[in-house]
């Protein structure tokens, strides 16, 4: 039973954690787009932006990152065994961590005044949380290579799709 309450606790901070993942880039294309506004407006805007992401950031989904690692690595004690599909998922979940860590770097940057990536830029980079929360719950549900490697191929064609996406948004935007 106690495994099942630890699994439970884990989806629920694995929620929290990617609703701060898919939130934080959104507030990071603000920040950047907010620049091109006349001031006043750009400084209320960008102060407001950057209180909203410490908040974020730090009441949130840092939290829900730690508490995610740390019930998901008694979830695979509790679990006694690594099978193939699990270490693919970890492997996937070291590249989420490593994508968390990129978007606090840009956070920090952003918290010192410096913009250094487009919106553009961020918007693309807003969409790898996605990608990787597709990976990851493939591979939990389907639980097998041959699957995995099925939904790899949809994968890489759900990222072309979310490009075009992008540049489509893009070309619509430049236009108005």
């Amino acid at each position: 039973m106690t495994f099942l309450y630890i699994k439970a606790l884990h989806i629920i901070f694995v929620v929290a954690w990617f609703a701060g993942l898919f939130y934080m880039p959104r507030l990071l294309i603000y920040y950047v787009e907010a620049a091109d506004k006349p001031e006043p407006e750009k400084k209320a805007l960008q102060e407001q932006f950057l209180l909203m992401q410490r908040r974020l950031w730090y009441g949130i989904t840092w939290p829900a990152a730690v508490l995610t690692l740390l019930l998901g690595t008694y979830t695979w004690y509790l679990y006694r065994t690594t099978p193939e599909w699990l270490q693919y998922k970890l492997f996937f979940v070291g590249v989420l961590y490593g994508y968390h860590l990129w978007c606090h770097r840009i956070f920090r940057q952003q918290q010192k005044g410096n913009i250094k990536y487009s919106s553009f830029k961020l918007r693309v980079f807003n969409e790898g949380a996605t990608v990787l929360l597709v990976s990851i719950v493939f591979l939990v549900v389907l639980k097998n290579a041959l699957s995995m490697l099925w939904g790899l191929a949809g994968l890489i064609v759900f990222i072309a799709l979310l490009l075009l996406a992008i540049r489509m948004y893009k070309r619509l935007r430049e236009k108005r």
